[in-house]
């Protein structure tokens, strides 16, 4: 009798052992143009997003997540790379004119995970360089369904008719459709993800679903249209909602929930002057384009049962660029051999009693103005130009209102404990808080230069360039 009472707790050990070094899954589900104030959570109305605030509930909400910059390409060059956008060459957003993209020396997290035999998707809105060679499948990526830059570059925009050719949706390395019906693209890119995590139930996988919306112009599915009572913005986020609740629950039907890792975040904050087509900063100054608080300081939720504690509020300075090396010592696989800018936040998802991994964070715009920089309280903003929404009527209805983009704007110092609408420039009572800062400017300024003080920086690099 004990020796099969041994041979059963010699088998439980060994099925436990088994469970246990079971490769983690990683989903980053990335929203473009969502802010602060988007989700419930938040303090959204007219809609609710009850699967977005499940994910906080089931696991941890960064109330102080920033994206690698306050626009579409250079975000997610930061994000996939685990770098500044400056330090891999980018900059704005790639258009169809564009002969640049990310350079084939940069190891982007799918390339990173390759090593270890992970199945590898990206789906939806990729603009990190539109030609074959800048393309998913050439970066780490088995699959991909998506467009190559963002909705609105299409003949339709409101402001350049017939400037952008037809929008192409590719599949793989090709186009299979132009100006598709964009009403689908939220349900056919969530169709797809969950389509990969069945057929890759049984082995790791990486999924970077980077939806297009809530990118003007707005296009919802017949089962959405209408829903909210915010109009076709709160139809668009609630119809996003529904694809983190699809996802979840394949998941759970699948038993893959204890050993996938959930991100979902936004690419940078909202594009207020698009008015009742743009989202919610939440009282953050200005919005997307801009390195005022508004433009990059967006929601972030990560779930992981049983590794992260439901229902965590993490108040610590983290940003996109975090997410590479913290999937890289989750998965055991060295960090790439270029020099990046993240910070591995493991520690902070495990819950552990430990002091905020970033020290500091750059707010880099245009070529390369470094307009500010933070150290997780304070924030010390130089004078610049730059994009202002203040002061301008908004637009209506898709079409958008004015905004200034070389307004003439003033330093400040800025406690964002106290103050994170930053309207009230204590910089005249703190010059031991400038002096500190500035000393962070300057280290960027020599790393990453600065066009502002005419510091070229020493450790940029080339992004790739088309081969003609």
């Amino acid at each position: 009798m004990k020796s099969y009472l041994l041979l059963i707790l010699i088998f439980c050990c060994n099925q436990y052992g088994l469970y246990a070094q079971k490769p983690t899954n990683f989903i980053i589900i990335y929203l473009d143009d969502v802010g602060y104030g988007d989700i419930s959570l938040n303090g959204a109305i007219g809609y609710s997003t009850p699967n977005i605030d499940k994910m906080a509930a089931s696991g941890i909400f960064f109330s102080r997540y920033y994206s690698p910059q306050a626009v579409c390409s250079a975000s997610r060059a930061g994000l996939l790379t685990g770098c500044y956008p400056n330090r891999v060459g980018f900059r704005g957003a790639l258009d169809h004119t564009a002969k640049t993209g990310i350079n084939p020396e940069e190891e982007t997290i799918a390339e990173m995970l390759k090593i270890k035999g992970y199945a590898t998707s990206a789906f939806g809105k990729w603009h990190l360089g539109h030609h074959k060679q800048f393309l998913p499948l050439n970066n780490g990526f088995d699959e991909y369904l998506g467009i190559p830059y963002s909705n609105d570059m299409w003949p339709n925009h409101p402001t350049s008719k017939n400037y952008y050719p037809p929008l192409p949706l590719i599949e793989g390395d090709h186009v299979v459709e132009t100006n598709p019906d964009q009403s689908q693209f939220t349900t056919e890119f969530t169709k797809r993800t969950i389509q990969f995590i069945q057929k890759n139930k049984s082995k790791p996988f990486f999924i970077y679903l980077a939806h297009p919306m809530a990118h003007v112009p707005l296009f919802v599915s017949d089962k959405f249209k209408g829903k909210s009572q915010q109009g076709l913005y709160g139809d668009v986020m609630m119809e996003i909602d529904w694809s983190v609740g699809q996802i979840m629950k394949t998941l759970q039907e699948l038993n893959l929930e204890e050993n996938t890792l959930v991100i979902f975040t936004s690419d940078n904050g909202p594009w207020i002057n698009y008015g009742n087509h743009a989202g919610n900063t939440a009282g953050l100054r200005e919005g997307k384009g801009t390195t005022f608080e508004g433009g990059q300081r967006v929601p972030c939720l990560m779930m992981w049962k049983g590794v992260i504690s439901p229902g965590t509020v993490n108040n610590y300075l983290i940003a996109g660029m975090d997410i590479l090396p913290t999937i890289a010592e989750i998965a055991d696989i060295p960090l790439p051999s270029k020099k990046i800018d993240g910070v591995s936040i493991l520690s902070l998802l495990k819950g552990e009693n430990v002091k905020s991994p970033r020290k500091s964070f750059y707010y880099y715009y245009r070529n390369n103005n470094l307009e500010a920089v933070q150290d997780g309280q304070w924030k010390l903003v130089f004078q610049h130009k730059g994009r202002t929404y203040e002061g301008f009527e908004p637009g209506k209805d898709g079409l958008p209102g004015g905004v200034n983009e070389n307004s003439e704007l003033a330093p400040g110092l800025y406690d964002l404990r106290r103050d994170p609408g930053e309207r009230y420039n204590v910089m005249e009572y703190n010059p031991e808080i400038v002096k500190k800062l500035e000393k962070i400017a300057n280290e960027a300024r020599d790393d990453l230069g600065d066009d502002l003080t005419d510091n070229q920086g020493r450790n940029r690099r080339e992004p790739g360039k088309i081969q003609e």
